[in-house]
């Protein structure tokens, strides 16, 4: 019982997985400014994950993502499309840091690549100003929504999706869905447009190495989706997965050591049976135990769970016996 418990708590340790969350922070040295890419670029990247990008200057274009620290969440309109519509960066609990950078997507085309041995786990999302004040209001392009009587079943939403290769390519690893903007419950004060972080699991991405946003609205005409195909994103939560080979290395180390301590303990109870025999014979008290002699026991250890440094032969010294970890 005492082993499989060992064993358990070795191999928890072994896949342990560290977290680490890209908050976009330093990417930007100038207040309420924003950077929208480069043309001779395809994307930026911020800690080890790489966000897409595509501009052209000769038609002021871009799609893919951005990243910015602007705050005004009261002009509408397409001047304003780097801006959150939370008025600054997520503190990772919902709130709001004015100032603080963040990312900004734009159009279907936006995605993110994942470095590797990595899983993405969660992100805060919220609106880009001009579509929460486009959806609020209506523009020349969009639709209030609700309509006049605040009755119409709109809504806008994003989906996230995660393929098993970079650059969006491969197979579909899951997907997962947020309303930005929800007009469809039975009653209408229950009707929102997503202004705040809110933070969302993206653990049904599965073991995605990229995922890509896609946009979904109520509010379609003959070009597609009217509603500005924006949103922003901060405290992007990736974790790192340990290779399989570290957790069995691990393993094997738990395996040895009870092997070693089993065999220590059986050494023990023969030098106490033949004590207690001799005396028994002979009709004297017997001498102090001396202590058994040192026994190795051998245990392989792959050669690939070791790093270049590591010795061919690695003993670990015990009370009654050393146990050897050759490498094979």
């Amino acid at each position: 019982m005492k082993f499989h418990m060992c064993l358990m708590a070795c191999l928890a340790f072994a896949t342990t997985a560290t977290a680490d969350t890209v908050t976009f922070e330093g990417l930007l040295t100038s207040p309420d400014s924003f950077y929208n890419g480069e043309p001779a670029l395809p994307g930026w990247t911020a800690g080890e994950v790489f966000f897409n990008n595509e501009k052209s200057t000769a038609f002021e274009y871009w799609e893919g993502w951005s990243y910015s620290n602007v705050i005004d969440v009261a002009t509408p309109g397409f001047e304003n499309q780097y801006a959150s519509a939370a008025g600054g960066g997520s503190n990772g609990s919902g709130g709001t840091v004015g100032g603080q950078t963040y990312a900004v997507a734009f159009e279907n085309g936006a995605y993110f690549n994942l470095p590797e041995m990595t899983v993405v786990r969660s992100a805060d999302v919220t609106n880009a100003t001009y579509a929460k004040l486009s959806m609020e209001n209506g523009d020349g392009f969009a639709k209030k929504f609700g309509g006049d009587t605040g009755n119409d079943p709109d809504f806008f939403t994003v989906t996230f999706e995660g393929f098993s290769q970079v650059d969006k390519a491969g197979t579909s690893t899951g997907t997962v869905e947020l309303a930005l903007a929800d007009f469809r419950f039975a009653d209408n004060a229950q009707d929102f447009i997503l202004s705040s972080w809110q933070n969302l699991d993206l653990t049904g991405l599965g073991s995605a190495r990229s995922v890509a946003l896609s946009f979904a609205s109520s509010d379609v005409g003959s070009f597609g989706v009217n509603t500005p195909k924006y949103l922003a994103l901060d405290n992007l939560t990736i974790v790192a997965v340990p290779e399989p080979s570290t957790g069995l290395a691990i393993a094997g180390l738990a395996i040895g050591g009870w092997v070693l301590r089993r065999r220590q303990q059986r050494d023990q109870q023969r030098q106490q049976r033949d004590s207690h025999q001799a005396g028994t014979n002979k009709g004297t008290a017997t001498k102090p135990n001396r202590p058994p002699p040192k026994r190795a026991t051998h245990f392989p250890v792959p050669r690939s769970s070791l790093s270049k440094r590591a010795t061919h032969k690695l003993e670990s010294v015990g009370s009654g016996g050393v146990l050897i970890f050759d490498v094979v």
